[in-house]
């Protein structure tokens, strides 16, 4: 499969490096971006030099011999094999690893823009809207939009079950898209908007910064029905309570 192809190469890639260097956000640059390209084009011609005989005895031992990996917050560049530039991005959730996922870039030749030649990034995230709008015109932009895109995909996956995890006994159905950022439950039971405990629902969620606003349009949810009077009279063709639906960005 291509995830086992492609973390054994970047693997190899970080086992084989004589370097590797932390960047800072400022430090991460298009100027860097340049000269790993020119990196990886310079040795892509090296090494074809020195498959032929007349044009390995003129070869010179120069600085681009070196291999040298890069890592900016979450992602990992590798120089890899036939002019290619690896991203290895790591995720998380409160400080544990989760996924890794992979993008390979390509290019023909230095002066030509970079495709999308590979990657194990889920198919239902714009990967492809992003090559289009950004790869040519601001590759660094486009590995750092990847970045947060993935994050954000795994941030709210682990949020829907952690939702699951503390409130399964008052959700009766639970609905999602691929990516998360529908969700649709069903409340069983509305006692927990009347007898106190909803500050504290409202504060657990809170802590989950990257989706406030659902948490915020759950606050407000909240202070609308307080003041109401509970109506457990009305049912629906299959069961009573409410359906709740949030977009996660």
């Amino acid at each position: 499969m291509i995830f086992e192809r492609l973390q054994r190469e970047f693997e190899a890639a970080r086992a084989s490096q004589t370097q590797e260097v932390c960047l800072d956000n400022e430090q991460w640059n298009d100027g860097l971006l340049a000269t790993i390209r020119e990196r990886v084009h310079m040795e892509a011609e090296r090494k074809a030099m020195q498959s032929s005989p007349v044009d390995a005895s003129i070869l010179p031992m120069c600085e681009f011999h070196d291999k040298v990996t890069y890592k900016v917050g979450n992602k990992v560049i590798c120089c890899l094999e036939g002019a290619r530039i690896g991203i290895q991005y790591d995720t998380f959730f409160a400080g544990e690893p989760r996924e890794q996922y992979h993008c390979v870039l390509e290019s023909k030749s230095f002066l030509e823009k970079m495709t999308v030649l590979e990657h194990t990034i889920p198919f239902f995230l714009p990967l492809r809207e992003a090559e289009n709008d950004l790869l040519s015109s601001n590759a660094m932009k486009f590995i750092d939009y990847i970045g947060e895109l993935l994050q954000s995909y795994v941030d709210r996956r682990e949020q829907v079950r952690l939702i699951k995890d503390l409130y399964g006994n008052q959700i009766g159905e639970l609905y999602h898209s691929l990516p998360y950022h529908m969700i649709e439950f069903f409340l069983e039971d509305f006692e927990w908007l009347k007898d106190g405990n909803a500050p504290h629902l409202t504060e657990k969620w809170m802590e989950l910064t990257s989706w406030m606003k659902m948490a915020r349009f759950q606050i407000f949810w909240i202070q609308m029905r307080k003041n109401q009077p509970l109506d457990k009279s009305h049912k629906s063709s299959q069961t009573s309570g409410t359906k709740m639906a949030f977009y996660l960005f």
